[in-house]
């Protein structure tokens, strides 16, 4: 298990880390509001910036627990496709992938499998009409 930075205890098996990298916010808070209609979350990306910085990469995160899904996503609007990287146990993982499907056309990007981790890069779009 990881700690993340800002918490005093390693991420369990049911916690879901969430990286959103290089897009406006307004794409992540419509990823972001996806899942918090299915997960509670630390939503530490709020203290971030308005928008990215032009020519700096921005990565938007937030820890989700994936334990009590609470809720049935919609499918959301997305201005550009999102890139999202999923880091936790791989029922975790997989089953936050699964939400995001049901909400936006996922292609995966790759997965990296560890002992007790995985992470997942999924390519988020608001084209309903692709590959899921």
């Amino acid at each position: 298990m990881s700690t993340m930075p800002g918490q005093d205890q390693p991420r369990s098996a049911s916690q879901v880390l969430v990286a959103l990298s290089g897009i406006s916010r307004q794409d992540a808070e419509a990823v972001f509001g996806v899942l918090r209609v299915c997960y509670r979350s630390d939503q530490a990306y709020a203290d971030l910036p308005q928008d990215a910085t032009e020519g700096r990469p921005t990565v938007w995160t937030s820890t989700f627990e994936a334990a009590d899904t609470r809720g049935e996503p919609r499918p959301a609007s997305l201005t550009a496709p999102v890139t999202a990287e999923l880091q936790g146990g791989p029922r975790a993982v997989r089953q936050m992938a699964d939400v995001l499907a049901r909400a936006f056309t996922v292609r995966e990007l790759g997965v990296v499998a560890g002992d007790q981790e995985q992470e997942l890069r999924l390519r988020l779009s608001s084209d309903r009409s692709g590959p899921l």
